[in-house]
């Protein structure tokens, strides 16, 4: 595991392709590119705003503070690009705090591993660093390259729930692995 401080961010855990680090406030228009992106962004019914991505980054390097963790840029080793975000969050699925790996790449970056890569680095951060039992990633029932991303992982589907987007009940599965095996 990696920690040491850089002018980019704290540099988590690596990888020979990649490695994340915390987000800082110069990430925000490499985050655009991303949360803004109506392609990227469809599992989440829509692109977020110049000020939702504001807000996303500010709850990600929040989230640094209260529990260690959050969501971190994802890293290419050899170009050094912004390809995506990948990490570990809370969740809230019918009134249950989750642990979860989520992940987001840059389409630019589509079908070269990072999200399996990265997530995977997740997992070993999860169960070494955070002494998690258990780990989640929730996904859209329509999000077929996500899921592929979790069952890659190992992760199978324990529950299908609806999560509200502004008044319209889409589906998602929660997929999960055990980090004791």
């Amino acid at each position: 595991m990696l920690n040491p401080e850089n002018n980019e961010g704290t540099k988590i855990i690596e990888n020979e392709q990649l490695y994340l680090r915390e987000f800082t406030s110069d990430d925000f228009d490499d985050l655009c590119q991303i949360l803004e992106d109506k392609e990227t962004m469809y599992a989440y019914e829509a692109p977020f705003t110049k000020e939702k991505v504001k807000d996303w980054l500010t709850w990600n390097m929040t989230s640094y503070k209260e529990n260690g963790f959050g969501l971190w840029a994802i890293i290419d080793q050899t170009s050094h690009a912004f390809v995506g975000q990948c990490g570990i969050v809370y969740s809230d699925v019918e009134s249950e705090s989750l642990l979860e790996i989520g992940y987001l790449v840059n389409k630019r970056y589509w079908n070269r591993g990072y999200a399996s890569s990265a997530s995977q680095l997740c997992l070993t951060y999860a169960k070494h660093e955070l002494h998690a039992k258990r780990i989640h990633s929730i996904i859209r029932d329509n999000n077929s390259a996500s899921q592929k991303v979790a069952e890659k992982n190992g992760m199978t589907i324990i529950h299908e729930f609806d999560k509200d987007y502004s008044g319209q009940a889409i589906r998602h599965f929660v997929y999960s692995i055990d980090l004791n095996k």
